[in-house]
């Protein structure tokens, strides 16, 4: 059964071809950080496997409330700030040279 309220929401962020990999260790040094989040599903990150650069974070929520409360909570803004920062040190640039925040919620599927 689906349950109809589940939103999702992904990220699309265009990444260099060499920095994919700084993607990746980013997000698993956050890992978890979001995890216990009243209302989120889980979260896959998605990368390319043909020559395209944009990689997919794509979050599930149980409702939007529940992704907007996220969205302003102080762990989303100490989650997004790397650790250098934490610490009181410069940002590392960001590894993607654009994003797009995409919505939607499922229509049809198959249940796990």
């Amino acid at each position: 059964m689906i349950d109809g309220m589940t939103v999702v929401k992904i990220n699309a962020i265009t990444v260099p071809a060499d920095s994919g990999d700084e993607l990746a260790h980013r997000f698993a040094a956050r890992a978890g950080a979001v995890d216990d989040r009243e209302g989120f599903e889980g979260f896959e990150l998605l990368k390319p496997t043909d020559d395209r650069t944009v990689w997919l974070v794509v979050t599930r929520w149980r409702d939007e409330a529940s992704f907007q409360a996220w969205l302003h909570s102080p762990a989303f803004g100490h989650g997004h700030r790397s650790a250098a920062e934490r610490s009181g040190g410069e940002a590392p640039p960001p590894v993607g040279t654009d994003s797009a925040l995409w919505s939607y919620e499922i229509a049809g599927g198959s249940g796990h």
